[in-house]
């Protein structure tokens, strides 16, 4: 096979306003969950911890 026998590669699909737009907004919530549930983790050990000591006095 020579050079002249090989297909050129394919156009990459190009993204519509509308799809950019849309995952642009999905990787925006899908952020703000994960900062939430960073938020709540660190709450649920900073729970833990203020309870702790009381546990272990009584």
């Amino acid at each position: 096979m020579n050079e002249d026998d090989r297909r050129p590669d394919k156009p990459r699909p190009t993204m519509k306003e509308k799809a950019r737009a849309e995952l642009d907004a999905r990787r925006a919530r899908e952020a703000a969950a994960l900062r939430a549930n960073l938020r709540r983790r660190k709450q649920q050990v900073r729970d833990r911890t203020e309870k702790a000591p009381e546990d272990r006095e009584g």
